[in-house]
């Protein structure tokens, strides 16, 4: 299994990608191809006495910055890590793509370099989060603003086989992000929406959940438009790291509450990495032809190791190949 990584992706590049790259290639045996500009990789890794000998090294002089134009992964910047990366994966020189750059930028890339699925309307942005009970994969959350009720449907059934192949979930429960739980509640996308998932016997379809049962592992797949379920993220994110600032104050407060906490450091722990998103490492790009994960801008080396392993997974198991077999039925029955 060959992973291509853009070694310049995100907040905290080069180093991290690479300290990334390197745990995965030595722990999990994955081939790594780190895309870049080659003299700054290696000197980097030299001056933190990183071993890349095992590591393939695809050279790319530029970078397509968080602010750049997203299109210029198509045009302007062909040379940048990104596109090249992209283009490496559409040619068949690696089974997956990993970036923690632009997400606008790999979005763009994703449908016009890799592009999508035959019979996909709109590829999505999966992210998988943490919950009371099990991993949620939430989609969309942040690709597509304006959705017709066929990608809403779509984005269902791909939620659905990922959860199942790539998380091991033998029956997914799939709801929409909505106000309220009746199926009359929403905008139209939404009502209509609703009616269609419930006619279908594809899958496992619950109805409608309100944005605080999802952190409850009311669902397993948590269908909405991108505009939606990236303020849903963003809100998870930013309540996850506000509970735990305040327990660590909690815990540090005085004498007494310094005792408790060693007394409950190992049940903290758990509950801290059971809530961390970089066990994950990234979203995948679902409806693509070939997998792609977009890392958090702010990986480090553990969440970019994450990820790599996650790109593997979404490789290995056959996602791409049950989406397309589903979408080739339909074709047939609509001869």
């Amino acid at each position: 299994m060959k992973i291509i990584v853009d070694a310049f992706g995100g907040d905290n590049a080069p180093l991290e990608i690479i300290k990334g790259s390197v745990d995965a290639s030595k722990e999990n045996g994955v081939e790594i191809i780190l895309v870049g500009d080659e003299e700054k990789i290696r000197s980097c890794a030299a001056e933190n006495g990183l071993d890349i000998s095992a590591i393939e090294i695809l050279h790319a002089p530029t970078v397509i910055a968080v602010d750049d134009d997203p299109t210029k992964v198509v045009k302007g910047m062909t040379d940048s890590s990104m596109s090249v990366g992209l283009v490496a994966l559409t040619d068949g020189h690696g089974d997956a793509f990993v970036s923690a750059g632009s997400t606008g930028a790999l979005v763009v890339g994703g449908n016009l370099i890799v592009r999508r699925i035959r019979g996909i309307k709109r590829a999505a942005i999966a992210t998988v989060l943490p919950s009371n009970d099990s991993p949620v994969m939430l989609l969309d959350s942040g690709a597509n603003l304006d959705l017709t009720t066929t990608s809403m449907v779509q984005f269902g059934l791909m939620g659905h086989i990922y959860m199942k192949r790539v998380l091991g979930v033998s029956k997914p429960r799939v709801a929409l992000a909505n106000i309220g739980v009746e199926e009359t509640k929403g905008p139209q996308l939404y009502t209509e929406s609703y009616q269609l998932m419930k006619a279908l016997s594809d899958y496992n379809f619950i109805g409608n959940i309100e944005a605080r049962d999802i952190p409850m592992g009311a669902a397993d797949v948590v269908v909405a438009d991108g505009f939606t379920g990236n303020i849903i993220l963003k809100m998870y994110e930013g309540v996850a790291g506000a509970l735990m600032k305040n327990i660590k104050g909690i815990f540090l407060k005085n004498a007494i509450t310094k005792i408790g906490a060693l007394l409950v450091k190992n049940e903290v722990s758990a509950f801290k990495a059971k809530m961390d998103y970089k066990q994950y490492g990234g979203a995948p790009l679902v409806g693509l032809k070939k997998p792609v994960i977009k890392a958090h801008g702010s990986s480090d080396a553990v969440a970019i190791k994450s990820a790599i392993m996650q790109a593997k997974y979404f490789a290995e198991t056959g996602v791409i190949a049950d989406i397309e077999e589903y979408l080739s039925q339909g074709e047939d029955n609509n001869d």
